[in-house]
C-alpha cells in the first residue's frame, strides 16, 4: 500500500515552513557576514538568497552561499554530516 501525497509532503500546510527568525539578517545581507546557525531543519525562504551561512554538521562549521534554487529545502541538506570513505592502502607496503 502507498502511503497517500499528503503524508509523504512533511508539515502540514496551514502551519507554513519551519524557520528560525535570525537577528542578523539586515547585517548578513549588508555586510557580506555569515550568520552561524545550528538551525539544520531552517527552510530556507526567498529572503535568504544571496547570504552566506555557516551550518553546523556535527563538528564544525560549513559554509552555504544561498542561492534561488535553494529556496524551499532545508539548511542541512547542503552541509554533508558524513565523509566520504576512501579506502588507501597501507603504509607498509
Amino acid at each position: 500500500m502507498q502511503p497517500s501525497l499528503i503524508l509523504r509532503s512533511g508539515r502540514s500546510a496551514w502551519k507554513g515552513p519551519y524557520f528560525v527568525a535570525f537577528p542578523n539578517l539586515k547585517q548578513a545581507l549588508e555586510d557580506h557576514v555569515p550568520i552561524r546557525t545550528q538551525e539544520r531543519s531552517c527552510t530556507i525562504l526567498p529572503n535568504f538568497v544571496g547570504i552566506r551561512f555557516m551550518v553546523h554538521n556535527g563538528k564544525d562549521y560549513i559554509p552555504v552561499t544561498v542561492t534561488q534554487d535553494m529556496v524551499g529545502h532545508k539548511l542541512g541538506e547542503f552541509a554533508h554530516t558524513k565523509k566520504r570513505f576512501v579506502y588507501r592502502m597501507t603504509k607498509n607496503r
